[in-house]
């Protein structure tokens, strides 16, 4: 064993011994940046020794640092020197992992590699929301931890798990998340744009949430989740619209279409606006009226996932493309039909004819008046 690290022994004995908590602090300040210059060439006796003595002096720093202030910070410049060090022993990790102090816990919870899984989750079933913040920012997790993680329900610490990359989240840590998420924008949204979200869970996600909360998760999707997020936020919102259809006064609609109609003003012009407006009942009803069809026909096809169906009453109608542009998006409370499905629908649109149009509503009224009787 060399001098220095003999002298660095009599030395920490010294400080000890005196109870000096401003000696103890330089003396740990000294012993650590030692320490970290020559972890990776220790052999066992000079490791054990390093143990021992930063065993002794957060015992004694401990203890000075119930009344001193300047104890404490000291005791948390020694963690944040020695939470990087792969080669730190475990036992003085443990203990500044286990410290009641944040300030002391928190870089050894968010860096050290020396705490295990089982280490982890220790701490996340008996300490409090800060320390679980400090796990939670780890850069990698297993989902053993953020289990035991999220069971606690903490909101700060769902939210700093879904900013993490590298936390892995298993099926059950997700309902968790999804559950605090309903009341929880800033949560919603780091949920919504996460890549290992399955997909019938982000439509879940999507199916309670705000206008606000889709716009903005939108806005914040990475390129190679966009197409995904408004395909799913589409999705949410056309199970929200088959929903709430079941409760729309269509009545009342198709009296007032009808009276524009013999008044001679409901023409394209006004659907558009409808349509625009995502006026939803008018606009089938407009649809219905103008294609010389029943609002029980339009209405299926306005609510289906499918596009194309709709397109068929439209043409009935002798509607322009650009009205019926309008009437895809307002199926939609965020309009949000995809660009390429647009141009597809078009190419459909303009390949059906206006007889072939009328001859399926012709079918189809056929069909339903069969399965009415």
């Amino acid at each position: 064993m060399s001098n220095t690290h003999l002298s660095i022994a009599d030395e920490v004995q010294a400080a000890i011994a005196t109870g000096s908590a401003e000696r103890c602090s330089g003396v740990a300040e000294r012993v650590a940046s030692l320490f970290i210059a020559s972890a990776g060439n220790m052999d066992v006796e000079q490791h054990a020794l390093f143990a021992d003595v930063f065993e002794r002096l957060v015992n004694t720093i401990e203890l000075r640092a119930l009344a001193d202030v300047g104890a404490r910070i000291a005791l948390a410049e020694l963690s944040a020197q020695l939470a990087p060090v792969p080669q730190t022993p475990v036992t003085v990790i443990r203990r500044l992992a286990h410290h009641d102090d944040i300030a002391v816990a928190g870089p050894v919870l968010s860096e050290s590699p020396r705490l295990s899984n089982d280490d982890l989750i220790e701490i996340a079933k008996t300490r409090g929301e800060k320390h679980l913040v400090a796990i939670a920012g780890r850069w990698w997790l297993q989902e053993v931890v953020t289990d035991a993680l999220l069971v606690r329900r903490f909101p700060s610490v769902s939210r700093k798990l879904m900013k993490n990359p590298g936390a892995r989240i298993s099926a059950a840590g997700f309902s968790i998340i999804l559950a605090q998420a309903a009341g929880d924008p800033e949560l919603a949204i780091a949920t919504g744009i996460r890549a290992d979200l399955p997909a019938a869970l982000r439509r879940a996600l999507l199916q309670g949430a705000s206008e606000a909360v889709k716009t903005r998760l939108l806005a914040s999707a990475p390129p190679h989740l966009y197409e995904e997020i408004r395909g799913a936020i589409a999705s949410a919102t056309a199970d929200a619209e088959r929903g709430m259809s079941r409760h729309r006064d269509f009545g009342s609609a198709k009296l007032a279409i009808g009276q524009l109609r013999q008044s001679g003003k409901l023409n394209e012009a006004m659907l558009l606006d409808f349509a625009r407006q995502r006026r939803y009942v008018e606009t089938i009803a407009a649809i219905a009226e103008l294609a010389t069809c029943s609002i029980e026909l339009v209405r299926p096809l306005m609510q289906s996932l499918r596009s194309d169906g709709i397109l068929v009453p439209c043409k009935a109608a002798g509607l322009s493309w650009t009205t019926v542009a309008a009437i895809l998006d307002s199926r939609f409370v965020s309009g949000a039909t995809r660009p390429d499905e647009l141009t597809k629908l078009k190419a459909k649109y303009l390949e059906l004819t206006l007889e072939e149009a009328k001859r399926l509503i012709k079918l189809w009224n056929v069909r339903a008046s069969s399965s009415a009787s």
